[in-house]
């Protein structure tokens, strides 16, 4: 079975006091968790189903490749 590397975008919710993941790229995976370590294998499975999905319809192509982050400054 041939493995794939995903980067993932992680953020921290201050009103929910959990950590929120997602890799983008790949619709339905993101989840969330109280620590980076359930954060992660969370992350893991809800990829792995989300692929297994694709999969089973057909849907496996090239994935998103990540090139790198922004920030961008706006007026608030």
């Amino acid at each position: 079975m041939a493995r794939q590397v995903f980067t993932a975008y992680i953020e921290w919710d201050p009103e929910t006091e959990l950590y929120v993941g997602f890799v983008p790229g790949i619709p339905g995976a993101h989840t969330q968790a109280a620590t980076l370590d359930e954060l992660r294998k969370n992350l893991q499975e809800v990829l792995e189903l989300c692929l297994e999905e694709r999969k089973e319809r057909g849907e496996i192509s090239e994935f998103p490749q990540f090139i790198g982050l922004q920030q961008i400054e706006v007026a608030v």
